[in-house]
């Protein structure tokens, strides 16, 4: 059966400056943004030929990509240092609104970004005895 084998891309549009919000992107929360201005988060474990890449992009206030919708979104990111990502943020002027809290699959945060959108903040662990405080 055809199925849906990961997620292909995350688009979002600013409500300000593009570029401004890709380099905070880039600098607090450390996603390796590339001369065109996303970047391509690989998944090595996806069998598919491209290794399973997500694209990720901001695009301009004045885009209509995502017409007729007006609904926004939260995106969750995988990371692997919640606490060092939490310091980076709270050296900023950007809030941590929830978090860390410890669930089985991995410790979790919430922030906002600099355009208001709320950002979810995945660090993937085992669920044991260590790991069950966050």
């Amino acid at each position: 059966m055809a199925r849906i084998t990961g997620i292909g891309g995350v688009f979002f549009k600013s409500t300000g400056d593009n570029k401004a919000l890709a380099a905070w992107y880039r600098d607090i929360l450390g996603l390796d943004i590339k001369p065109w201005g996303g970047a391509a988060l690989k998944w090595p474990e996806d069998g598919n030929e491209d290794g399973g890449a997500t694209a990720w992009s901001v695009a301009a206030p004045e885009s209509k990509w995502f017409a007729p919708s007006t609904a926004s979104f939260m995106i969750n990111y995988r990371v692997d240092d919640l606490d060092g990502i939490l310091a980076r943020v709270r050296s900023t002027d950007a809030q941590v609104v929830g978090g860390p809290e410890s669930h089985e699959n991995g410790r979790f945060a919430w922030v906002m970004d600099p355009d208001g959108n709320k950002v979810e903040l995945w660090e993937p662990r085992i669920w044991d005895a260590k790991n069950k405080t966050a």
